[in-house]
């Protein structure tokens, strides 16, 4: 991993070696990507209309990332990959594409991220199943829905696994019902990608969305993956430049899919880090990968066992429930940003807190009540961020160490027994802490200084 052994200063100015356990919101870059990119750059130019000789090279590796991501997914040969810039772009992309009928609905959970929330309800009605207490109970539920004619499912849109509790949803079988019920399958895939494999072919997956920054590849790539049928004569939500085969001053004549999906510069560099990146996941094998944080799990879980302050947030418990590589928990008597903050701050241990983009599900696993949500939505719209609820998540994968996962719970322990070594001021715009006397700087590299000419400080307290 690039930045693995990437050294911090603790808000004192001292400096220690980084933590990264903030994997499940970006990964770091694995170097084969690196690579990769850089032996692309001296190459890069413009693509698909371009003569030259680089911006022929440049066109041939950017088709070849299509190529390689539609491996990585087990793509049908009448599937197009679509490059955009996230999951988030990719799923809104596919709801304005798919077309249902007046009286159908779209059938999800309450475990989704955001990304696989908002879009579904600008298409049509969208049905949420309540968070299961187990796979099964899913499955029933999924079933039950599926067969109330009063509303009938045209696509079920899932998550892949859980951004919040780990859980990997058992998409095969889900798949297997909404194609008995005559409903596409749309699966989030931005955490399960990075994680396990992925087969549209044999796990019934008619759409897939992932990124690039969930799967160890900077420059904001991601993609869709869905049928040419679903996509072919959809109407490009973005109009422009490379979408179109013709135009007049009263019409256009749309390119076909990909390309008119696909409109202005493509970004060439991140879709050939995105393809590098699954091509490096494939080699390494994702019997190990899945392995390697399992092991890390086991023993996370069983270290904060021995920490009474902390709870962990669940959904699914059972020793045969597949959960990815990350914990989530709240701490007796400490507000999660302050948690947060101090494992920055002082333990140079990077984590993520809040609610993680999946508002309804962290108030729902917190026994956040309606009322209460109520009370929250409106102190959100007086600007009011203070006691918003939330957790800490601590999230890991390739490159992780259990001496990573020692760090985390050694500050844990520290922080439940002893409470801060510094004092802290909440930020009542955002509700985060920072250190009242904090000496970290940020590293002077390129445009810094543009940012201090604007008048923002380059000290962490500020940002």
């Amino acid at each position: 991993m690039v930045g693995q052994d990437l050294e911090v200063q603790l808000a004192s100015g001292e400096a220690r070696r980084y933590v990264n356990l903030d994997f499940a919101a970006s990964t770091p870059a694995m170097q084969p990507v690196v690579d990769t990119v850089l032996s692309l750059l001296p190459w890069y130019a413009s693509v698909h209309r371009g003569t030259g000789y680089a911006s022929q090279v440049t066109t041939r590796a950017y088709e070849a990332a299509r190529v390689a991501v539609a491996a990585f997914v087990g793509a049908r040969s009448t599937d197009e990959v679509i490059f955009v810039r996230n999951t988030t772009e990719a799923i809104n992309l596919l709801a304005r594409c798919i077309t249902l009928r007046p009286e159908q609905v779209v059938l999800s959970t309450g475990l989704e991220h955001h990304s696989n929330m908002l879009p579904w309800r600008r298409l049509a009605k969208v049905v949420y199943l309540d968070p299961p207490p187990d796979s099964d109970a899913l499955l029933m539920a999924v079933k039950r829905a599926l067969d109330d004619r009063s509303r009938p499912v045209g696509i079920v849109a899932v998550t892949g696994a859980s951004n919040v509790t780990g859980e990997v949803l058992p998409i095969s079988e889900i798949a297997w019902l909404a194609h008995e019920h005559g409903a596409l399958v749309a699966v989030d895939a931005a955490q399960l990608a990075p994680h396990r494999p992925i087969d549209m072919v044999a796990m019934g997956i008619d759409c897939v969305a992932i990124s690039g920054h969930k799967m160890y590849a900077p420059f904001g790539a991601g993609a869709l993956i869905a049928p040419s049928a679903v996509l072919h004569d959809a109407e490009p939500m973005l109009a422009g430049g490379g979408a179109v085969t013709y135009v007049t001053l009263d019409d256009v004549q749309w390119a076909p899919a990909p390309d008119r999906l696909e409109a202005g510069s493509p970004n060439v560099i991140g879709a050939v880090a995105l393809a590098a990146a699954a091509t490096a996941l494939q080699e390494i094998g994702f019997e190990h990968i899945a392995a390697h944080e399992r092991r890390l799990l086991a023993y996370l879980d069983g270290r904060l066992d021995d920490l009474p302050h902390v709870t962990r947030l669940r959904l699914w418990n059972g020793a045969g429930v597949d959960r990815l590589g990350l914990s989530t928990f709240v701490l007796d008597g400490t507000h999660h940003a302050l948690a947060a903050a101090v494992l920055s701050a002082e333990h140079a241990v990077g984590v993520r807190h809040g609610c993680f983009c999946a508002h309804p599900y962290i108030t729902h696993l917190l026994g956040v009540s309606i009322a209460d949500a109520h009370t929250i939505r409106e102190r959100l719209r007086r600007g009011e961020h203070r006691d918003i609820p939330g957790a800490v998540r601590a999230s890991f994968g390739i490159g992780t160490t259990v001496e990573h996962i020692d760090r985390l719970v050694d500050g844990l322990t520290a922080l439940c027994e002893h409470g801060p070594r510094l004092q802290y001021v909440e930020d009542a715009d955002t509700g985060d802490y920072r250190p009242v006397d904090d000496r970290r700087m940020l590293p002077r590299f390129a445009l810094l200084p543009q940012l201090e000419l604007a008048g923002i400080s380059a000290g962490c307290g500020q940002f």
